[in-house]
């Protein structure tokens, strides 16, 4: 099993990227799939899910400028980040939900290798 993210890069702030997450051995429409990122020194955070049924959940600090989707047929999930701030800047990771709350890391089996975005002011 194995998920790549990829598609990240150097924006200016204001600008937009799509991620985008694979898998290999792996069905992702089978899985709650979730974004996290970490920036240097801190934590991995939550960025947003994506279920089943295609509804989304985002963090606070994202709502309103990133979007979640999913193609099952390309077998990937996107994650469209418009307004891009210079805080959006870590490294993003996709991964697959197993069991837990939906906003914990520790709650995801299968992840990316990351990504990183950095946004530039």
């Amino acid at each position: 099993v194995q998920l790549q993210a990829y598609g990240g890069g150097l924006v200016q702030a204001g600008g937009s990227l799509r991620l985008s997450c694979t898998a290999s051995g792996l069905t992702l429409s089978s899985y709650v799939m979730g974004w996290f990122r970490q920036a240097p020194g801190k934590e991995r955070e939550f960025v947003g899910r994506i279920r089943w049924s295609g509804s989304t959940d985002y963090a606070d600090s994202v709502k309103g400028r990133f979007t979640i989707s999913r193609d099952n047929a390309k077998n990937t999930v996107y994650l469209q980040m418009n307004s891009l701030k210079p805080e959006d800047t870590a490294v993003y990771y996709c991964a697959t939900h197993y069991s837990g709350a939906y906003y914990s890391a520790s709650s995801y089996i299968y992840w990316g290798q990351g990504t990183q975005v950095t946004v530039s002011s």
